[in-house]
């Protein structure tokens, strides 16, 4: 029987719920054919409407929860099941963080790396106040019904929601793309429109130090024009002492990539600092930096004990962004050697280095798959790795050369647990996985963060 003859759109089911999946969506079977359902919990009985039928599965809308999980909760923010940011303000917190474990072991169980059965899986560190963390607000800006609003898209959409109030930002970014939005609208500012490939400002992006109490905004437009720019400095600058650094960054092309190549400085200085526990960071507007720097520093913290250096051992930071991990380690280690193939990101990295006078730190640019091999061959050999990949997880060039190359020790800094457990599948094949300690960098969502430790198989 074809799933199309099981299920219709439209058609209402009575289902239990058995789990929750990688987007934090409840999951359900009806007659062996999987459902995904948005809001619905764990060992909830629930009345749904089915929305989406493909081959393998279908999608529905909960209507009614019949039986509920001790574990749900009110969402605290009104626009939280319109908006696409968060997954998980129905689920308390203890159960967020449970589900962070779980969620990695379904990975591994997807992906099966070697010994993955004995692993051992930490429980997740949560955060105290685990609200108004983010310190780096991206949205997207357009106009709806006359107006100018920023927002995010609804989940697997182009419809953009208005945010005026998230729960999860740091209140200064949204004060600021607030007032900028304003402001766009006074002064009458094209905005972008994506289905004509025209307008200027796409986005606003709002970065702050949370220790330092500075922040930056960045105008992304479509165009090198930004009408009223000097008017609208005028009143923010005016507005809050707290900005810095203002910035545009011009994105030509019709992507989902938020920043094009070109940004110029329009006020102010190009970067902000931030502090992260001893350390100072400059972050310019492309920098990549942890957007929780609070449990940033926990971490850290995870990735320091997981490898453990000796202070005659050397470190190669892969994806060193601007350097905040390897910095951090410079001061346990004798030599530590980062790469991005950003240079804004290499030369504050370079810059970071030696505002805090660590001369054993040292940055190129260049992918680590390049830079690796070619520094063995010079005769230095790494006595330990630190990899923090993006979403996508390893590049397999650079997972080659890991096993090509590997070193003595190995922490893998992970954002996706699904990559995660793909590469482990490689990777456990040279090294032995010590141990995975899941931190939970943002809470609300479906989101986590992993350490591994893996040490060279003899």
């Amino acid at each position: 029987m074809s799933v199309k003859n099981i299920v219709s759109i439209g058609q209402q089911l009575t289902v239990s719920v058995k789990r929750l999946g990688i987007n934090g969506e409840g999951i359900a079977y009806f007659q062996k054919l999987i459902l995904f359902i948005p809001g619905a919990l764990p060992k909830e009985k629930v009345v749904v409407e089915v929305t989406k039928v493909t081959p393998g599965y279908a999608e529905a809308a909960l209507k009614k929860v019949l039986k509920k999980s001790a574990e749900r909760q009110v969402p605290p923010c009104p626009i939280y099941e319109e908006c696409g940011g968060c997954q998980l303000q129905h689920l308390s917190y203890a159960g967020q963080l449970n589900f962070k474990v779980a969620l990695l072991k379904q990975a591994l169980q997807k992906f099966k790396p070697a010994g993955f059965e004995n692993y051992r899986l930490l429980p997740t560190i949560g955060m105290d106040e685990p609200w108004h963390y983010r310190n780096k607000a991206q949205f997207p800006v357009r106009e709806k019904n006359g107006q100018v609003i920023a927002g995010l898209f609804k989940a697997n959409s182009h419809d953009l929601v208005s945010l005026t109030d998230c729960l999860v930002q740091e209140p200064i970014t949204q004060e600021v793309v607030n007032f900028t939005r304003d402001l766009l609208e006074k002064f009458q500012v094209p905005i972008y429109d994506e289905r004509k490939n025209a307008g200027i400002v796409k986005t606003l992006v709002v970065r702050c130090g949370v220790e330092t109490g500075q922040a930056q905004l960045v105008f992304v437009t479509h165009s090198p024009k930004l009408p009223r720019a000097k008017e609208m400095i005028a009143q923010l600058t005016a507005k809050f002492p707290q900005l810095v650094s203002i910035m545009q960054n011009v994105q030509p092309t019709k992507t989902s990539i938020i920043f094009g190549e070109e940004t110029k400085l329009l006020w102010g200085v190009p970067a902000i600092t931030e502090k992260l526990a001893a350390l100072t960071f400059d972050l310019s507007a492309r920098a990549f930096f942890q957007l929780n720097p609070r449990q940033t520093k926990v971490l850290y913290d995870e990735a320091r004990k997981a490898l453990a250096l000796a202070p005659n051992e050397t470190l190669v930071d892969a994806y060193c962004g601007v350097g905040t991990i390897g910095l951090s380690l410079a001061p346990l280690a004798r030599e530590v050697r980062g790469m991005d193939i950003i240079p804004e990101a290499i030369k504050d990295a370079r810059e970071n280095a030696s505002a805090l006078h660590l001369t054993n730190a040292h940055y190129y640019v260049g992918t680590a798959e390049t830079l690796i091999p070619q520094w063995v061959k010079d005769g230095f050999r790494p006595d330990a790795i630190v990899v923090d990949p993006p979403r996508t997880g390893l590049d397999a060039k650079l997972l080659k050369t890991l096993v090509q190359f590997p070193a003595q020790k190995l922490v893998y800094v992970s954002c996706n647990v699904s990559t995660l457990a793909r590469d482990l599948k490689t990777l456990a094949q040279t090294y032995q996985v010590e141990y995975l300690q899941s931190v939970d960098m943002f809470p609300q969502t479906a989101r986590c963060e992993v350490v591994v430790k893996l040490t060279r198989r003899n």
